[in-house]
């Protein structure tokens, strides 16, 4: 379920995992997670992004979409609510990719993977 909330933006940070690809209909969609480091009062917080890049250019970067990989991406941005297998409700941020730049070599050892919060 989408939430109401829904905004033009973009940010920085490493991907989580690997991307994936999927069949949707008569299309694919290319789905990856952005991990953003930040601060809050002095702790340091990370912000988890679901995105979404649909049709041939995600297939088409899906395999340099990989762990600790830098990337900056713009798209729209929205709230979605969904149920845990627990029964748990959980909203999380996702991301309809518009653009995305790798900011890192398409090479792992040099990614950051390193740099990745997990």
């Amino acid at each position: 379920e989408r939430g109401g909330v829904v905004f033009q933006g973009f940010f920085a940070g490493n991907l989580g995992k690997d991307a994936e690809t999927r069949n949707v209909g008569d299309t694919t969609v290319t789905q990856f997670l952005v991990c953003c480091n930040g601060k809050v009062k002095g702790e340091k917080v990370v912000t988890f992004i679901g995105c979404d890049l649909w049709g041939k250019r995600g297939q088409s970067l899906a395999q340099y979409l990989r762990k600790g990989m830098p990337v900056t991406v713009t798209g729209e941005l929205s709230l979605e609510t969904f149920q845990t297998r627990e029964g748990k409700d959980k909203t999380i941020l996702r991301c309809r990719v518009s653009d995305i730049a790798l900011q890192g070599s398409r090479n792992r050892d040099d990614a950051g993977e390193d740099d990745a919060p997990f």
